[in-house]
């Protein structure tokens, strides 16, 4: 994939239709923007983009646990309960949760209960599941990131590509979180992505979001992106740039994306928007097939 036609097709929106309604403090409909054909017939292709050097990867070629120089567990709320009322636990290194398969990372979702002897941060959670990420191992000011992977359906399952500052000390929203892939199982294939700020963030309603259907999402795979500038973010999925997200100069409650995020990959149960139909018993057990992560970023920078 070539990442002028990306350029290309920022610059020729000109941001004409601001993404920031500063005056009124509206939240005004996500920008959408449409591939040309030549982007949608590489949905396969895949290169490295023009001007940009690879400086992450993990393409899962070996069997087994995943890689620890590149990749850490999140379990530091297991025994208080995770965040948005969700209802997993997060399992570190346990190859039923999280494991390299046949040439893909697969974060598996249980219905099951936990020995709290042999888990002692088990709090009584009724489904397991892994949420795995690059904190301490990698994080990343700007650049183009392309995740491969086919999604779980099923009412109840919420699976999320997504990134969030690698300092410690920041406090959310007010570090900016990128979303490039979520999905609710309860309205599946319709694919979500997302920024948050202290000014924009689900808490106040107020999040720059769009969504889009997928038909296949939890049936094939497709390559998720993010192109992360000092100018915008701009994400898209197969080659097809989505949502535009302009910076707002001068604002770090609006624009805080000059910092170091890393970068996470996780399936949550049920909470305050996974599980806004209930949790079904038969979409368990429930697997995110992530095929391969790739992080590029701009040469000499």
């Amino acid at each position: 994939m070539d990442i002028s036609i990306w350029v290309r097709l920022v610059l020729a929106a000109s941001f004409a239709a601001p993404l920031l309604a500063q005056d009124t403090g509206t939240v005004p409909a996500a920008t959408i923007i449409s591939a040309p054909a030549e982007a949608q017939k590489r949905v396969e292709t895949h290169h490295a983009p023009a001007g940009y050097d690879l400086v992450f990867q993990d393409e899962f070629s070996r069997d087994g646990m995943l890689d620890e120089s590149k990749w850490d567990y999140a379990t530091e709320r297991n025994a208080q309960g995770w965040f948005n009322r969700e209802k997993q636990y997060y399992a570190r290194g346990r190859a039923k949760n999280s494991r390299i398969e046949n040439g893909h990372l697969i974060i598996e979702v249980h219905a099951e209960e936990l020995n709290k002897s042999e888990f002692p941060d088990w709090s009584g959670q009724k489904y397991t599941s892994a949420r795995v990420l690059t904190r301490g191992k990698a994080a990343w000011t700007y650049g183009f990131y392309e995740i491969k992977a086919k999604l779980p359906c099923g009412t109840g399952t919420w699976p999320a590509i997504w990134t969030l500052p690698e300092d410690p000390d920041v406090v959310w929203p007010n570090g900016g979180e990128i979303d490039i892939m979520e999905h609710v199982g309860f309205d599946p294939g319709v694919v979500h992505q997302s920024i948050h700020t202290r000014a924009f963030n689900f808490r106040a309603g107020t999040q720059k979001t769009t969504k889009f259907d997928v038909a296949d999402a939890c049936a094939a795979m497709h390559r998720y992106q993010l192109l992360w500038t000092p100018e915008f973010v701009l994400l898209g999925i197969d080659d097809s740039p989505k949502f535009l997200y302009k910076k707002d100069k001068g604002n770090a409650s609006r624009w805080p994306f000059d910092k170091p995020q890393h970068l996470l990959l996780n399936i949550a149960v049920g909470g305050d928007w996974g599980g806004q139909k209930g949790i079904d018993p038969k979409a368990f057990p429930a697997k995110f097939e992530i095929d391969y992560v790739r992080v590029y970023q701009l040469k000499n920078r």
